[in-house]
């Protein structure tokens, strides 16, 4: 059984990390140079680390933090925001990134996957897509989820990987913040859709919530959650304690 991954993710906004509920009403958690340092110790798997308002404000992304970030952990940083060319995933990994997600820059320029994936390698190229549920059907937003571009979301993300996108995080809007567990659905759609890495974003209100995750869609290579690490509601020890008796390999 591959050995399951849990990501705390930070949403930084001005140089401080936030958090919202379905992508609205943030508010301010920490320092993300703190923050970052404390997952790395506290037993994390990888971290995220999103400039969540450079894509609206059509601005690159903050580097100087970045540095810091990266500069305080000893664990894979994957980062996004404001990324719509080479030069900007070339930036960031200069920074200290192992990983760059690319979001609203994929749509605007569908050819940047490719690009990227063809210079730094699949590995290197996550593809971060915000999803919600319009009439039933699974739409890509863009712009930290404030525009929906009318796209289907399983068949984009299929497209994506085909050019090369090496990893999928599907952001659920619907349940983002809301703390009653990840759109399972949804997860389950994209990961019978694609035979890259996915990670599971939005929802996570508990442990058990993870539990049922890796159960009920094995293929879910990995977890991410905010609010529950950044309020102290769940250890990432205690969670990945829970993991083991449930039978689900992670890295203690």
């Amino acid at each position: 059984m591959i050995t399951k991954r849990i990501i705390p993710c930070l949403d930084v906004k001005n140089g401080r990390v936030v958090k919202g509920v379905n992508f609205k009403e943030l508010t301010d958690v920490s320092s993300p140079v703190e923050l970052g340092k404390y997952y790395s110790d506290k037993g994390a798997d990888e971290l995220v680390f999103y400039d969540i308002t450079a894509s609206s404000e059509d601005r690159a992304l903050f580097t100087d933090i970045l540095k810091q970030v990266a500069a305080a952990i000893f664990i894979p940083l994957t980062v996004g925001g404001g990324i719509n060319t080479l030069e900007d995933f070339d930036r960031v990994l200069k920074c200290g990134a192992d990983k760059v997600s690319v979001n609203t820059g994929a749509i605007k320029n569908p050819a940047i996957i490719r690009q990227a994936a063809e210079r730094y390698g699949n590995q290197c190229v996550v593809l971060s897509v915000d999803v919600k549920r319009v009439n039933g059907v699974f739409r890509v937003f863009a712009r930290g989820g404030r525009e929906n571009t009318g796209m289907e979301a399983i068949s984009w993300i299929k497209d994506c990987v085909s050019q090369g996108a090496g990893e999928v995080v599907v952001n659920s809007i619907d349940t983002d913040g809301v703390k009653q567990g990840f759109d399972i659905e949804m997860l389950k759609a994209v990961c019978g859709a694609v035979n890259v890495p996915v990670i599971a974003s939005g929802g996570a209100g508990g442990a058990q919530d993870f539990v049922e995750l890796f159960k009920e869609i094995p293929d879910v290579d990995a977890g991410l959650a905010a609010s529950i690490f950044h309020f102290g509601e769940v250890e990432i020890a205690d969670l990945k304690e829970s993991l083991r008796k449930n039978n689900i390999e992670v890295r203690i």
